[in-house]
């Protein structure tokens, strides 16, 4: 029950389970200079647990951007019955890679192969958490991603990129066929013009080519999500996953919705500009319902969630089909 919601209330979702959070989780990693340090939320009960890996963004707060950030999302689909893995990434500010170090400031390659290590490890990471033994389906994995998370997942679901500073990193696939669903949370738009001034001396590997995320997904943007810090583009540069990538078969555009999409980084935090409940809930339940019918074949939920969209919540959020 939560008095805050309206709208959303009309989409269908699981009858919340209990949760736990295990916090810290390491991955030894040779492939960087730190160790990976992962939070996990699962269900407390249950086995065959399907899979998500949820990629942060680089946003503006201290600790958000970490494995200690995206309670609203990791929290409510755990209770879905989802077992969380949020990854520290390399560029986050509280437990990242020094800026000294080769790939910064955003680490995109870093971020990707953390995500792979991951899916590598989690025979691993079963047996270093007693109570998550045996309970993960390995093949059944998705993935989320917010932000510069988006393009991360975007890369492990088929994208490419040309990074104008790198020619080592030009029309590079690193897509990982383990990873079966994705939805990209307000995903980077396409590079060159489309990039400020600043983005483009500052942050070149911001040059996503969408046309090969051949992996079904789903994009989450909001109509007023405008960034003028990283593009000359208003809310529409968002939209370049869906418009450009054969796998993504539906736009969720959240009304009034701006780049924290309602407060999926965080209850109360200066992360969102655009704090609001239903909005948020939309994501959350939206998120969900894509993932199981997209891991399990027979799952009514997404059709269910499209028909509560278009009946009830035009208000908040409208969905566009390819």
């Amino acid at each position: 029950m939560n008095n805050l919601i309206n709208k959303a209330r009309h989409l269908p979702m699981r009858a919340p389970v209990q949760t736990i959070s295990i916090d810290p989780v390491t991955l030894d990693a040779q492939f960087r200079s730190q160790p990976l340090v992962m939070r996990i939320t699962a269900p407390i009960d249950g086995k065959d647990l399907p899979i998500v890996l949820l990629s942060h963004g680089d946003g503006p707060s201290l600790y958000l951007p970490s494995k200690d950030g995206y309670g609203p999302l990791a929290t409510f689909l755990a209770g879905q019955g989802f077992a969380v893995i949020q990854p520290t990434h390399a560029n986050s500010k509280v437990g990242g890679l020094p800026h000294t170090q080769l790939g910064a400031p955003l680490f995109w390659r870093m971020r990707v192969n953390e995500m792979k290590h991951i899916i590598d490890q989690l025979d691993e990471i079963e047996s270093a958490v007693p109570l998550l033994a045996g309970r993960l389906d390995h093949d059944r994995i998705a993935a989320i991603g917010h932000s510069m998370g988006g393009q991360t997942v975007g890369m492990l679901l088929g994208a490419r990129l040309t990074d104008p500073k790198n020619a080592t990193d030009t029309d590079v696939s690193v897509i990982d066929p383990r990873i079966k669903a994705g939805v990209l949370l307000a995903p980077p738009g396409r590079g060159g013009d489309n990039l400020s001034d600043f983005a483009r001396e500052n942050f070149s590997e911001l040059n996503p080519d969408y046309s090969h995320l051949s992996t079904p997904s789903l994009v989450v943007v909001g109509n007023e999500d405008v960034n003028p810090f990283m593009t000359v583009r208003g809310a529409e540069w968002y939209r370049a996953a869906y418009e450009d990538g054969p796998g993504v078969s539906h736009l969720l555009n959240l009304v009034q919705g701006q780049h924290g999409l309602g407060g999926i980084a965080g209850y109360d935090a200066k992360e969102t500009g655009d704090e609001d409940p239903d909005r948020l809930a939309v994501v959350q339940r939206a998120t969900s319902a894509f993932l199981y019918s997209h891991l399990y074949s027979n799952d009514p939920s997404w059709a269910q969630t499209l028909e509560a969209l278009q009946s009830h919540c035009g208000a908040v959020a409208t969905v566009e089909t390819k």
